[in-house]
């Protein structure tokens, strides 16, 4: 059984969530993982000018996706930052060019999963999973959250990312704050619990 982890990082915050979902897949017996990144949209001199070239750099072992890996996956999860309470530009342009795909209906029936970051608390982590949603039920996906199972997003001890939609953190208005061990578990718990509806619905 292949699940295939599909995100965008321009910091790496969401490269750092990717590997804790990762980690969770990889507890259920029989399940492979696939990282991959959607290709950059943005050109290497903006990047540097924006203090992304080296969260870049870091990445650059994790291949590009391909549309085609989405087809022959059986299940999904997605990882994008928050753009004004909506997925990224990158992912929204790679995820555009999946006609294809809808056309055949070769994604109906497989688990969709989304996780996200943003700079603040409040910054549209949950309309960002939400409205990413609209697209894989448009592809026949059977979208699969982060239940209350994970006790973690209800934590009250701490700041932290991670609602029923999906894992998620917090950047910082500056981008130093880096994933916490809570919304790791939060990432894990939601790689593990994806890829244990996609052993079932193989069956």
């Amino acid at each position: 059984m292949k699940v295939l982890i599909v995100y965008y990082s321009m910091y790496g915050h969401i490269y750092k969530l990717a590997q804790g979902v990762a980690e969770g897949v990889r507890l259920v017996e029989g399940a492979d993982v696939d990282l991959r990144r959607v290709p950059e949209t943005l050109p290497e001199a903006v990047l540097e000018k924006m203090g992304a070239a080296a969260a870049q750099k870091q990445q650059a072992q994790v291949p590009i996706c391909t549309v085609d890996e989405l087809a022959a996956a059986d299940a999904v999860i997605f990882g994008t930052p928050t753009r004004f309470g909506n997925m990224c530009g990158q992912m929204r342009q790679f995820l555009d060019a999946t006609g294809k795909l809808w056309l055949s209906g070769a994604l109906v029936g497989k688990p969709g999963s989304v996780f996200a970051s943003s700079n603040t608390q409040h910054g549209g982590q949950e309309s960002t999973i939400l409205s990413f949603h609209n697209t894989l039920l448009h592809q026949g996906m059977v979208i699969v959250g982060l239940p209350y199972t994970f006790q973690g997003q209800m934590t009250m001890a701490e700041i932290s990312g991670c609602s029923p939609y999906g894992a998620s953190t917090i950047a910082g208005g500056d981008g130093s704050r880096s994933p916490s061990e809570n919304e790791l578990a939060g990432a894990r718990f939601q790689g593990q619990h994806v890829a244990t509806i996609a052993k079932k619905l193989a069956i």
